[in-house]
């Protein structure tokens, strides 16, 4: 007998119902993932992401995700309705809610071309408003980003490494080449900086050729920092907020990958930037160090990094707004506008040494103490980025006189003699003990640089009839094999070891020596100071034994090495601000 079918009661739907629902649900969720990808890429496509790049999404995306919410409800709305009635009309009948399979969304296919219509309707309607001066959905023009952050390939700002993550997206700075470019380099001129020493004027003291200024580092894969973009948010009645973005710009080779905005000092508004952008901006440094104190710490060859960057922040402060004084081991550069200082302090080997007067320290028997650190870093405290180096005055002896109390100046020191390598990780233990127990990582940023190349040994780059670097007019770019110069690679693994096991206080290890390996043609040579005086013409006729193949002439290699120091400082974290009339020393 046939049992009728029951007729459905009251506010139960039928099973054809039920079914189309559920369909409906599924196609709502899929136009809308659809959407979400198609946003997602748009943004990636205006930011100028390339494949392996990623962004990382201002308020301002944000801010054009509400913009486009009503077009965007309105548009999964309609797609739905229409994949509802294609399913009624077209679907085999369902065999239960439990038997549709569900697709992965991870990457989905292309929707179809009415989809991608109200898709790209709804985004230029988002793209219409956020493009419109300081106005955004949901707040009044006061609240609109001014500028987008820019696209970077990996590096993190503050503490912890910049330079140092490998992960990938990021760039390794140091392995690269020298690229010759008479439009980009030098930075300054050696007639323009008044501060420079005769110690490191090469073209002034007489050398010819000035090629040695044109060479800039370019790293493989990415740049180093042009003038790192902001991102700035003015809220009402506040002033302008500005957070800069790690300087390290991944870029493909023949194009780059990124769009730069900048913001402009004089009206607030976006600034489309160019390739002819400085990779150092000088005023950006001096805003992050305005009521701040950088210190270079350790031998002459900090010295000459100090000098380098005297010369590229000088150029920015008037001629009566900015000083140097020079007291004892203390070199000040003060910027009186920006109340900033640039400071060396000479400690060749960062603990006390019979070689610690900052003029009369040529003395052969070196000795120091390896646990004795406290005298020098009395100086050190206070200062929010320091940079340390020592090494070369380690490189007299294969063994370090080392004394354990007394005085230097009785004639019968007590000393053990221990080797080179033993010795300076003995004083870098020393060193990072005393960095982890006074220095306070939310307000000072270290850095320690890795070992300055010397080139005495001409064989080591294939010229064994020449005289150590004299003469040298071009970088050993087109030697293959391994240069072989006398750097002594266990001292460099020990302050990288050294650096790296600090975790209290992070230290950013900036890795100049296999890239100054090669630049064989930039020291002083001859071009330089004995004792204090300029070498005469028969001094000069004697490269072999006055030519300096230590120090770097400048305008030169110094001035890249304070370009990865200035990486560091503008991406780092916002620091504490002093107040402007509060003097802060």
């Amino acid at each position: 007998m046939r049992i009728p079918r029951r007729k459905g009661a009251v506010g139960m739907p039928s099973r054809r119902a039920q079914v189309a629902a559920v369909f409906a649900l599924a196609a709502l969720l899929g136009v809308s993932v659809l959407y979400d990808s198609a946003h997602i890429a748009a943004s990636l496509r205006r930011h100028g992401a390339g494949p392996r790049a990623y962004a990382k999404l201002s308020s301002s995306d944000d801010a054009a995700a509400v913009v486009s919410s009503a077009a965007r409800e309105e548009a999964s709305s309609a797609a739905a309705v229409a994949a509802v009635e294609a399913v009624s009309a077209h679907a085999p009948p369902a065999k239960g809610a439990d038997s549709a399979p569900v697709e992965g969304t991870d990457r989905p296919d292309d929707p179809p071309p009415h989809q991608q219509q109200e898709a790209k309707k709804a985004e230029a309607e988002a793209e219409a408003a956020a493009a419109k001066p300081g106005a955004t959905a949901g707040s009044s023009s006061q609240d609109a980003p001014l500028i987008e952050e820019v696209v970077q390939g990996g590096g993190g700002a503050g503490h912890g490494g910049a330079l140092e993550q490998r992960h990938e997206g990021t760039c390794d700075l140091y392995k690269g080449s020298w690229v010759y470019d008479e439009s980009r380099a030098p930075i300054y001129k050696e007639s323009g900086c008044s501060f420079l020493t005769e110690q490191v004027t090469c073209m002034r003291n007489g050398r010819r050729d000035d090629d040695y200024q044109k060479w800039r580092w370019q790293p493989d894969g990415c740049d180093l920092p042009k003038r790192a973009a902001y991102r700035c948010i003015k809220k009402r009645n506040d002033p302008i907020t500005k957070t800069t973005s790690p300087p390290w710009i991944r870029v493909e080779r023949g194009k780059q990958k990124f769009t730069r905005l900048l913001h402009s000092r004089k009206n607030n508004r976006p600034d489309l930037g160019s390739n002819t952008t400085p990779r150092f901006d000088a005023k950006l440094l001096l805003e992050k160090l305005r009521n701040k104190r950088l210190m270079f710490v350790g031998d002459s060859l900090n010295r000459n990094q100090w000098e380098s960057m005297v010369c590229l922040v000088q150029a920015e402060a008037p001629w009566d707004k900015k000083s140097l004084v020079k007291n004892g081991s203390l070199n000040v550069f003060h910027l009186q506008e920006y109340n900033a200082t640039v400071e060396f302090y000479w400690a060749p080997f960062l603990v006390e040494s019979n070689s610690d007067d900052p003029d009369i320290h040529s003395i052969s028997d070196r000795m120091i103490k390896p646990t004795s650190i406290a005298k020098h870093a009395a100086n050190w405290q206070g200062v929010d980025y320091l940079i340390f180096n020592t090494y070369i005055w380690w490189m007299n002896t294969p063994q370090m006189k080392t004394v354990h109390g007394g005085s230097f100046s009785r004639k019968h020191v007590k000393y053990d003699e221990i080797e080179r390598v033993v010795a300076y990780r003995k004083v870098l233990k020393t060193w990072s003990r005393w960095v982890e127990a006074h220095i306070d990582p939310k307000r000072t940023t270290v850095l320690f640089m890795s070992v300055s190349p010397v080139h005495m040994q001409s064989e080591g780059w294939g010229s064994p009839n020449a005289v150590k670097c004299f003469s040298e007019t071009q970088p050993a770019i087109n030697y293959t094999k391994k240069l072989e110069v006398g750097t002594d690679w266990d001292l460099f693994t020990t302050a990288q070891r050294v650096t790296r096991s600090m975790k209290k206080v992070p230290v950013h290890f900036i890795n100049i020596t296999a890239l100054s390996e090669i630049r064989k043609d930039a020291h002083t040579s001859v071009h330089t100071l004995r004792q204090g005086k300029l070498l005469t013409a028969e001094q000069k006729a004697n490269p072999r034994k006055f030519a300096d193949c230590i120090h770097w002439c400048l305008p030169g290699v110094p001035d890249t090495w304070n370009e990865f120091v200035y990486g560091h400082i503008v991406s780092s974290t916002p620091q504490q601000q002093m107040p402007e009339d509060q003097p802060h020393r």
